[in-house]
């Protein structure tokens, strides 16, 4: 692989960030971090959302204007993914310029097709999802199922984009791979969703001040669906740019799995229209419950990842979430589980082998070892697992490895070799050393700042008992 280019969705900010886009965006961090430490040139996009209906809708409610809101939820979201250690390449915002003239671009560019056209459109609008719905999408009481709200009875004039046209495109490039839907099961609700028909979808709305108007007709504002769906490309200055040559097309689209129809049909349709390459993945993963409810701020348990980062420590925050739930499926969240995991994974487990590790070096070889040996257990199959999005899977393999080297600890009483058999003392250390350290390698796209500590611990000429690496909880409460 010459080049890795991984995005999430940029995200709308009519709310704060929670757990639930935390949870993406520390995967695709994962992710950007294991290829970069494995040499490949990586790009790593995130961002913010910031046109539309509903933004003007949630800037008033704050007595703010739209321009001021979409700011500071901006710098909001900034924060809290650096509170998280995730380190994008970039962070882009729909509001820049940048991207305004990308999107002016790539419109003239969808025009020139012929692939768009003028009509009338009437339909329920849902403001929370920006989109509209059928009947068939709404619950028995004819809300919005997600927002529990009516939607509003719209007749517009819009332009309109022929997604029809490429309905039989779509599904030979999807049932062929050429254009991989993971996991199997989003597969399979996509092509559905195709074989049940293809209907041409709105690319702008009137009487929407707040956004980007159509280059051919300033009375309409692209839909912020469309124009949002350019940031993968204007980021990477479209269509020209030294960065755009380099990445394009994305490698892997991260993103749950109530924006996959978006991304998965609409978006490569788009890009064909305008003779781009297709994006190569796209990958939708599962939602959370909170102790068996569903989020929702009405029910008050909207989770603050920042909050929960303070509190447990960042690493902490990124091991349970993606340990947790099996990238891909539902799961659900709960306090009592991440405390399991830390006193159990982490204080008992990893924490516990670090500090048992280096106290038996500081005490019996004057804190002394040498060169760091490679380990004789094998962990290469941990980056296969990686690769495939299996991180469950890849964090599960590494703690076997935690609990194997435990166990040795306790079976092997290195502390009482060391009083008759130094040599098989040095052997049994060293083995030890060896493979923590490439635990720590393994870990490190994980939890970046443990993994430092683990490597630091172990390189230093002179090793002294760890202060421990997770403290225990009654101590951080």
């Amino acid at each position: 692989m010459d080049k890795f280019y991984i995005t999430t969705p940029i995200y709308y900010v009519n709310a704060e960030p929670h757990i639930g886009t935390a949870y993406t965006t520390i995967a695709a961090d994962v992710l950007a971090r294991f290829y970069r430490f494995g040499g490949v040139q990586t790009f790593f996009l995130t961002g913010t959302d910031e046109h539309g209906s509903k933004i003007e809708r949630a800037a008033m409610a704050a007595g703010k204007e739209p321009e001021e809101f979409t700011r500071e939820m901006a710098a909001k979201f900034s924060f809290t993914w650096d509170t998280l250690a995730i380190a994008p390449d970039d962070f882009i915002r729909t509001t820049e310029e940048r991207h305004k003239t990308a999107v002016a671009k790539f419109l003239k560019a969808l025009k020139a097709s012929g692939k768009v056209y003028e009509g009338e459109y009437e339909g329920l609008y849902c403001v929370g999802h920006e989109a509209f719905l059928t009947e068939k999408d709404l619950d028995e009481q004819g809300n919005c199922p997600d927002h529990k709200t009516a939607p509003e009875k719209l007749k517009e004039k819009n332009w309109f984009f022929k997604l029809s046209d490429y309905e039989a495109l779509l599904k030979e490039k999807i049932e062929t791979g050429e254009l991989l839907i993971a996991p199997a099961s989003r597969r399979n609700e996509i092509l559905s969703f195709i074989n049940q028909g293809l209907d041409d979808v709105a690319i702008s709305r009137p009487n929407v001040k707040w956004g980007i108007k159509l280059p051919w007709d300033e009375s309409q504002t692209a839909y912020v669906w469309i124009e949002a769906l350019f940031n993968y490309a204007s980021v990477l200055d479209y269509p020209d740019g030294e960065k755009f040559k380099q990445f394009w097309p994305p490698d892997l689209h991260v993103m749950g799995k109530d924006i996959l129809r978006f991304h998965a049909v609409i978006w490569p349709a788009l890009l064909e229209a305008v003779k781009m390459p297709w994006p190569k993945k796209i990958f939708g993963h599962g939602f959370f419950t909170i102790d068996g409810q569903k989020i929702s701020k009405s029910l008050g348990n909207v989770i603050d990842p920042f909050a929960l980062a303070q509190k447990y420590g960042t690493d902490t925050v990124r091991y349970f979430l993606l340990r947790e739930i099996p990238f891909g499926q539902d799961g659900d969240f709960s306090i009592k589980k991440l405390e399991a995991r830390y006193d159990g994974d982490l204080a008992n487990g990893l924490g516990n082998l670090f500090s048992r590790l280096t106290t038996l070096v500081a005490q019996n070889l004057n804190g002394e070892i040498g060169e760091i040996k490679p380990s004789p257990r094998s962990l290469e199959d941990i980056d296969k697992l990686v690769q495939d999005l299996r991180f469950h899977e890849a964090l599960t393999r590494i703690w076997e490895e935690i609990a194997w080297a435990n166990k040795y600890i306790d079976e092997t009483k290195p502390w009482e070799k060391a009083k008759t058999e130094m040599k098989l003392f040095r052997e049994v250390i060293d083995n030890l050393v060896g493979l923590l350290y490439e635990i720590a390698q393994k870990l490190a796209p994980f939890m970046p700042d443990t993994a430092e500590k683990i490597r630091s611990g172990l390189s230093t000429e002179k090793i002294v008992k760890a202060e421990p690496l997770f403290p225990r909880l009654e101590k951080i409460t």
